[in-house]
């Protein structure tokens, strides 16, 4: 077989078998080489590129089944046009030409009475560079749109770190196969990271201890040597109680201390108010589980052997989201496990990546004063707000245009999504793979290529390796890239500038800017980056102080507390008679978000939406495993299929998401219980702060 890197195959009647060197698009930290193989122009295999270091040839089951969505039978090949009412997924097809020049036309229009009240709404259906915000936001620059405030999955730890380490920097994941301890604090990484999983099997085999602490006995859980399955919220008291621990045994590297934090004296009286005690009646577990874990992470730093922290998202998904990533990635710099390479804390490595936004987004763009900011995770409450500034009850958003998003089905609150949605004076534009429950909602959705059909660059924030895109087939039916869509939109509204017309490879090339070796990346299809080892080992944090902040005087001066601390959840649910029961909604193991949900043979390896729940909190209410039941809070309801056993904690109950509301028995999903409030810091949404009841269904 041959392998050929320098162009993508052109054509399906392309003859030969080849094999394209790609990069896993998905919003997951270990950012995948994939190799597909095209045989007479028709890709008919994806598998992991054993080149490539992070991958080592392995993909995880989703995109393994990558050709089975790129030539899905129901994957959207023309541009459609809605022809029945809002939500009812009725649509007709049409050219190209005549979407844009409706499309162009309904938004010059808007545009001329107030361009903010045209917002974007995207995320991370593809990490790329290129087929993320490139050209799509140069377009909303110039049209002077509202903005769009990402939050929605990463922005209270990410901003948490920048406050504590400087950056969304930590210890490079290669070398947690080095570490004799290693902390999986609320990731389910066989699920989510399973290339990280490998090298935690490595330091296992050589004798390293691994402790998972996560509400759920997840499959990570299981094969870990202990779990400690905390309540959804109190990871912030079980680090300052573990803090509390290295101070009482003095498990402390006093001279790490002195030369590199900040904030000491201060930090040291607020975890001695954290006994072990103290925080397991906050967190639901025994003391001596807090006490064994303290000594465990103590103990071994102590012996001056490497011990490391994987932290996750899934533990910011709280009101004191930010505050619980600020106290985990206090304790490296206690017990100077910065020092070793395969020490320290890592929740994303993102901030090792220097792309060039700006050559990209072009902000010059944008004339006029501060644009609106709307935060998608409140997209709900936005889509029903009313403009006071224009002096008449007029909606504040008239357009939304939606990229590599799913809002109908991921936002929180989801019956306010579905009724913002369904407003008809809303003009919406969806580009998609596929009539998503988003898609249904739209006046317009316009068919966009997958991963296998354009070039991207890739940045992680899992490994520290750029990893580029190439195109190893041509774009099937009538289906554009996101790039050309927005050129093409671009010129139906009149747009000239240049910019408008830089093609792909010329975008990805501005992404990287001039220093990286192009012309490397393009031969191997990665380049890794030069990084130090050990990259807090002398301190020299990216910080303001140049040291770890245990105190930010950052925070403080925006009203916050500059310490870290135990912030309660907004529903606690154990102190709440009517909703007694904490639900998260972790990402079911064969689904990303939405996506992927509607391919057959993993939705067939999910089975249905279902509901994990203990067996005391089932027999209380007299529930048995395979019930359908009815999960409730104020804001909703929803039904599923209860799954009794050991994965729930009691009190807490695990709705795996995130499935299209249209495949679930009452036409939604578990976002119909979750809230719009947001966490301490990050402006991020609290899709784990949620309180429940469950009862079995009537009907």
């Amino acid at each position: 077989m041959n392998t050929r890197t320098e162009t993508p195959i052109s054509s399906p009647g392309t003859k030969g078998i080849f094999e394209v060197v790609g990069a896993c698009p998905h919003d997951c930290p270990d950012t995948c080489s994939m190799v597909t193989t095209v045989q007479n122009g028709v890709a008919i295999k994806v598998h992991g590129n054993p080149n490539h270091p992070h991958t080592g040839g392995a993909l995880c089951t989703k995109v393994s089944r990558y050709t089975e969505r790129t030539y899905h039978p129901e994957r959207l090949l023309t541009p459609l046009k809605r022809s029945g009412p809002k939500g009812s997924g009725q649509f007709v097809p049409v050219s190209w030409d005549a979407a844009l020049s409706d499309i162009a036309a309904r938004l010059t229009a808007i545009a001329s009475t107030d361009p903010q009240s045209i917002l974007p709404y995207s995320y991370a259906g593809t990490m790329g560079k290129v087929q993320g915000e490139s050209m799509a936001t140069r377009f909303f620059n110039k049209l002077g749109a509202a903005e769009l405030d990402r939050t929605i999955c990463a922005s209270a730890g990410g901003e948490a770190l920048t406050h504590t380490l400087g950056g969304k920097l930590g210890t490079r994941i290669e070398f947690f196969a080095e570490s004799k301890l290693i902390l999986i604090w609320g990731s389910n990484s066989i699920a989510s990271n399973l290339h990280f999983w490998r090298h935690v099997q490595t330091a296992k085999r050589n004798g390293a201890k691994i402790i998972c602490i996560d509400p759920r006995k997840t499959e990570t859980a299981d094969k870990c040597h202990v779990h400690i399955a905390l309540r959804p919220g109190t990871d912030a008291a079980l680090a300052l109680a573990v803090m509390h621990e290295l101070i009482q045994h003095d498990w402390l590297d006093h001279d790490f201390l002195a030369q590199h934090t900040l904030g000491w004296d201060a930090l040291r009286a607020r975890a001695l108010e954290w006994s072990p005690q103290r925080a397991a009646e906050i967190c639901g577990i025994r003391a001596e589980e807090i006490s064994e874990l303290a000594r465990d992470y103590g103990q071994t730093c102590a012996a001056k052997l490497p011990a490391a922290i994987r932290m996750n998202y899934g533990l910011q998904r709280v009101r004191g989201g930010g505050n619980a990533v600020r106290a985990i990635a206090c304790l490296p710099a206690l017990t100077g496990a910065w020092r070793h390479r395969a020490g320290g804390v890592l929740l994303s490595s993102s901030g090792a990546f220097a792309f060039d936004d700006d050559a990209l987004e072009r902000p010059e763009l944008r004339t006029g004063g501060t644009p609106r900011t709307i935060n998608m995770s409140t997209i709900g409450d936005a889509l029903q707000a009313k403009n006071a500034s224009l002096g008449e009850p007029s909606a504040l958003i008239k357009a939304l245009i939606v990229y590599n998003s799913n809002p109908v089905a991921v936002a929180p609150d989801s019956s306010k999504v579905v009724e913002g949605f369904a407003r008809e004076d809303l003009f919406t534009v969806v580009l998609e793979h596929f009539q998503t429950d988003t898609a249904d909602y739209a006046d317009y959705v316009l068919p966009a290529t997958t991963q296998l059909e354009h070039w991207d660059i890739h940045g992680s924030y899992g490994h520290t390796d750029v990893l580029l895109n190439r195109p190893s087939i041509a774009p099937l039916g009538e289906a554009r890239t996101n790039t050309q869509i927005f050129r093409d939109l671009a010129r139906h509204m009149g747009f000239t500038e240049d910019c408008f017309h830089d093609d792909d490879l010329t975008l990805a090339r501005a992404a990287l800017g001039s220093e990286t070796d192009f012309d490397g990346l393009l031969e191997q299809g990665f380049l890794t980056l030069p990084l130090p080892d050990a990259p807090f080992a002398q301190g020299q944090f990216p910080t303001p102080s140049g040291k770890c902040e245990f105190f930010s005087q950052r925070l403080h001066e925006q009203g916050f507390d500059g310490l870290p601390d135990y912030v309660p959840n907004y529903e606690v649910a154990h102190q709440n008679p009517q909703f007694p029961l904490a639900m998260i909604s972790p990402p079911a193991r064969n689904f990303l978000n939405s996506s992927f949900v509607n391919v057959k043979s993993l939705r067939d390896i999910e089975g249905q939406p279902l509901l994990e729940m203990h067996a005391d909190d089932a027999a209380a209410r007299n529930i048995t495993n395979g019930d359908t039941v009815r999960i409730f809070n104020q804001r909703g309801s929803y039904r599923c299929v209860v799954m009794v056993g050991q994965r729930a904690r009691p009190g807490v109950v695990n709705g795996l998401g995130v499935w299209w509301r249209k495949l679930g028995l009452d036409g939604r999903n578990v976002n119909e219980l979750t809230s719009q409030r947001l966490t301490d810091m990050g402006r991020a949404p609290t899709f784990y702060d949620c309180a429940v009841q469950v009862e079995r269904a009537t009907t």
